[in-house]
């Protein structure tokens, strides 16, 4: 009992010193570690069903695009992998969907059996709270929440698919995978055909549209508004943006994803004005950083992948389980835009003055991102002979944790699979949380220099 006492002692003080010397760091190294223990676990024998150990970069590909609720896959998810195999992804996309601050928070809780002050500042830079008073109750709120949601998911999902001529446990397993996958905006699938069987079929993809775009608005939003449901005027200039941006890019996406596949015999033509509807709704919402899809991606049109580009690199809402810049950093930027070619000195929206310093954030997450995805997109052009259309789109995808895919992934060579191996971990875990792990210090100037302006433009 002494020993034991003894070493979670030790841990805990590891913890403390960590989050006090780099909060960011310590995040990281969590996240790293969960995507290690689950590489460790798809890699026996018993993970797959031939019986056989994974490849180790296969293993570290799939470990690494659940727990960062990516949905980029080597191998056929619903072949490869054994029932058991399944369900270690599926608590990897359950662990990652809670996020990289939120999860070193639950391991300094675990330890301690008490959030300090520094991983209540962990948890509240994740979920953007700003009293840290709430941040114990909103870790638990975050775990319950999207439980709750992902359970409403698989009920609506459970009878269709045992009308699909499933017996009652397989319905109950394909719609608690959905039901995560969905809200968690992961894109993994636990069957070989996917979602294409299911086209058509407003129960079944509807449910997961509403649990991907749940998801991507992010925990800050959804308890926003769930506190003040009634009073819209209430809710956050964060909630505001958020909604109605993502609306924006919904219909938006939608709309311009039917009237280029709309003459596709590969993907829309075939379908009937229902289910044409249903496949565009549902291809306008998955570049949020859903991943899933119902048609072929790589038959689609090269503008088509192009409009999913910008999508997915943009993503969905800050402190959520999508990827990308977010799309309070695109409306930041608008009505930054929209501003500076009215001549107004101030960036407004919903009656409030957005800071300065939220704008320059904005723009230093773009263009980090943007190198980012230039880069990567360069390395696998070097390392493959595919077309640059391709690689960008699966480069995005991977950076923006999407998982959408044209299929020349698994065809990749093992050196660029290793480069979109560490662009998922570098997308999930967010640029500017990268930026801040790898900072030597913090520069606090007294003398500022002579203000001067250059010629812009």
């Amino acid at each position: 009992m002494a020993a034991g006492a003894g070493v979670l002692w030790r841990a805990r003080e590891l913890v403390d010193r960590s989050a006090r010397q780099s909060p960011a760091r310590l995040a990281l190294g969590v996240f790293a570690a969960v995507i290690a223990l689950i590489t460790v676990l798809l890699e026996a024998p018993w993970a797959t069903a031939h019986g056989e150990s994974a490849p180790f970069i296969d293993a570290l590909f799939t470990a690494t695009s659940a727990t960062t609720v990516t949905g980029l896959v080597v191998v056929p998810t619903g072949e490869y992998w054994s029932t058991w195999g399944l369900v270690v992804i599926l608590v990897a996309i359950k662990i990652g969907g809670l996020g990289v601050m939120t999860l070193a928070s639950l391991l300094g809780m675990a330890v301690s059996r008490r959030i300090g002050l520094t991983q209540r500042l962990l948890v509240s830079s994740e979920t953007k709270v700003t009293r840290l008073g709430e941040v114990g109750s909103l870790v638990r709120t975050v775990i319950v929440t999207s439980t709750i949601l992902e359970v409403a998911i698989a009920i609506v999902l459970l009878p269709r698919f045992h009308m699909y001529d499933e017996d009652w446990g397989t319905a109950a397993w394909h719609a608690i995978f959905y039901g995560v996958s969905s809200f968690n905006n992961a894109g993994f699938v636990p069957t070989p055909e996917g979602l294409s069987p299911f086209v058509s079929d407003w129960w079944v993809l509807l449910p997961i549209i509403v649990g991907v775009f749940i998801g991507s608005l992010g925990f800050p939003v959804i308890l926003n508004v769930a506190r003040s449901l009634r009073e819209p005027r209430r809710w956050s200039l964060h909630a505001k943006l958020t909604i109605t941006t993502s609306l924006g890019l919904v219909v938006a996406g939608s709309v311009l994803v039917a009237a280029f596949e709309w003459t596709n015999g590969g993907t829309f033509k075939d379908l009937d004005p229902s289910g044409t509807a249903l496949a565009s709704l549902f291809a306008g919402v998955m570049p949020r950083s859903g991943g899933f899809s119902t048609v072929d991606v790589g038959q689609m049109h090269e503008s088509t992948w192009l409009l999913m580009d910008a999508l997915m690199f943009v993503g969905g809402g800050s402190a959520s389980t999508a990827g990308g810049i977010k799309v309070t950093t695109l409306a930041v930027m608008l009505l930054a835009i929209v501003a500076e070619a009215r001549g107004d000195r101030d960036v407004e929206a919903y009656g409030r003055r957005i800071p300065r310093d939220a704008l320059q954030v904005a723009i230093a997450v773009s263009l980090i991102s943007a190198t980012f995805v230039l880069v990567s997109s360069l390395l696998l052009l070097a390392m493959t002979g595919e077309r640059l259309d391709t690689i960008l789109f699966e480069v995005i995808s991977a950076f923006a944790t999407c998982g959408l895919s044209t299929g020349i992934t698994p065809e990749l060579p093992d050196g660029a699979k290793y480069v979109l191996t560490i662009l998922m971990f570098i997308g999930r875990t967010g640029t500017m949380t990268l930026a801040a792990a790898l900072a030597l210090r913090n520069r606090r100037r007294v003398i500022r220099l002579p203000e001067e302006r250059p010629i812009i433009g």
